[in-house]
């Protein structure tokens, strides 16, 4: 058995690649959109893939195994779990099977057993993996979001991002049972994730790439209420952090089809089609240096921070109806096409370099990112600034506030505008803990039309001044 595993930084994504050295075929769980690294790697070991699976309907990123069915012909396996209103509907028109709780498949030497164990979503799967060469014992489990290193996925977000109220409470008792049927196998079962540390589809994952049954039983803290479903409820619902936006969108698309990639990249703007880009129709995401983008960037430009932030930012701010151009280093291009790709903003009519947009600017529209620090913030308070806007998540915010500010997670901001303070010229307050959330809201709200003003180090640096409130 060959066994591989492919991590993505910026979405903590992993997708695996198990193959039967045998028969030379391979099958690829959890893959996102962009298959061509997994048929890569699978023809570099001698091997084609023939077979994809799914835990489940992904939120935070698009699914790959459509791709995979498109362009390898692979077998397409899926949960068929959890009600209709979770089928996999595009699945039909490729070569499918849906998976009931115990069944299995084969792949050469490979048996894959088939689990559910709803909770993070009504269908989802995990899947036992037996070598039987070696033996009729389960060497593993690709358990998805189900159990991570540490940690159990929340079973929060159908009602947090796709807005089914009051859903949340019945999926962790769902969860509970899941996790006292984990809890029955094996110590030695190796388990491996769908996500690490990082990823918003949990709550203090571990950054371990995997771990086993019994490290698990020992060490995971949400493991630990099982038993006793009232307090494994109220644990495992507390302190989850706000889901990005762009959640909703990957739910419905991985559900209903993801459109085909044409992974090709788009072309290298000349400072004179730079000069003649539609701002009013093409948002710029700017990719470079924050105190860069703060001295001068074109209008209507989006920052953002680079890792796990670029696709919780950009996912959360950006259609994917609009055209966008991305401002970025020649060799870090292809990395943030393929972040935007895996989140489903295909509308990318070009790429600035920093070089390019330097010798555009003087006869382009650019404007600056206002900033003060914590001092002046205060200065502002004192003053009787009440337009403040704190943009960190619920659970920081409950920690300590400042005095009549406003509170909307960063990457909730376009679902709530009706309770933002109203646009006006007057000078919006952004803050969140250390300054990046909000810089990267700034330029969000500048699009908006109002007058934002980022709070440098944000509520830590104002927190050390003596001035830290309870909310």
């Amino acid at each position: 058995m060959l066994f591989r595993l492919i991590y993505d930084e910026a979405l903590a994504h992993a997708s695996y690649l198990i193959g039967c050295q045998r028969s030379r075929e391979a099958i690829v769980f959890d893959p996102a959109r962009d298959v061509d690294r997994y048929m890569g790697l699978a023809a570099s070991h001698g091997l084609r893939i023939t077979a994809t699976a799914e835990t489940h309907i992904h939120a935070d990123f698009l699914s790959g195994c459509g791709e995979l069915a498109r362009r390898c012909g692979a077998h397409v396996y899926l949960s068929g779990e959890g009600g209709p209103e979770w089928e996999s509907s595009w699945v039909k028109d490729y070569s499918h099977t849906l998976l009931s709780d115990g069944d299995h498949f084969e792949l050469g030497g490979l048996r894959f057993r088939a689990l559910h164990t709803p909770g993070h979503t009504p269908e989802h799967m995990m899947y036992e993996v037996i070598d039987q060469p070696s033996g009729p014992d389960p060497l593993g489990l690709i358990t998805g979001d189900f159990v991570f290193v540490g940690a159990l996925g929340r079973p929060d977000l159908l009602e947090t991002a796709m807005g089914q109220a009051g859903i949340q409470e019945a999926c962790a008792k769902s969860l509970h049972a899941s996790a006292a049927r984990f809890l029955d196998m094996p110590d030695f079962l190796q388990v491996w994730p769908a996500h690490g540390s990082g990823s918003a589809c949990g709550k203090a994952l571990g950054s371990v790439p995997q771990s086993t049954v019994g490290y698990e039983r020992r060490t995971n803290r949400s493991l630990a209420f099982v038993g006793n479903e009232n307090e494994f409820v109220e644990d495992i619902l507390s302190g989850q952090t706000a889901p990005p936006l762009y959640f909703e969108r990957m739910k419905r698309l991985n559900r209903d089809g993801v459109p085909p990639l044409q992974l090709t990249g788009p072309p290298v703007l000349t400072a004179e089609e730079c000069k003649a880009l539609d701002l009013d129709e093409v948002v710029v995401i700017d990719t470079r240096p924050w105190e860069l983008f703060r001295q001068s960037h074109l209008r209507n430009a989006h920052w953002s921070a680079p890792g796990a932030w670029f696709p919780a930012s950009v996912g959360s701010y950006v259609e994917p109806e609009q055209s966008v151009a991305l401002l970025v280093e020649p060799d870090e291009a292809e990395h943030y096409l393929r972040l935007m790709i895996r989140i489903g903003l295909d509308r990318i009519v070009g790429m600035i370099t920093p070089g390019t947009f330097k010798e555009a600017a003087s006869q382009c529209e650019t404007h600056e990112a206002q900033e003060i620090d914590a001092g002046a913030f205060q200065t502002a308070i004192e003053a009787g600034n009440t337009r403040i806007l704190d943009v960190r998540g619920g659970d920081e915010y409950e920690r300590g506030s400042v005095p009549g500010s406003c509170h909307v997670p960063y990457t909730r901001l376009a679902k709530h505008i009706d309770e933002l303070p109203p646009v006006n010229d007057e000078p919006l307050l952004v803050h969140c803990q250390g300054g990046l959330r909000s810089a990267m809201a700034l330029t969000y709200l500048k699009r908006l039309g109002y007058n934002p003003v980022n709070i440098a180090g944000g509520y830590a640096a104002w927190a050390r001044l003596g001035h830290q409130q309870r909310a």
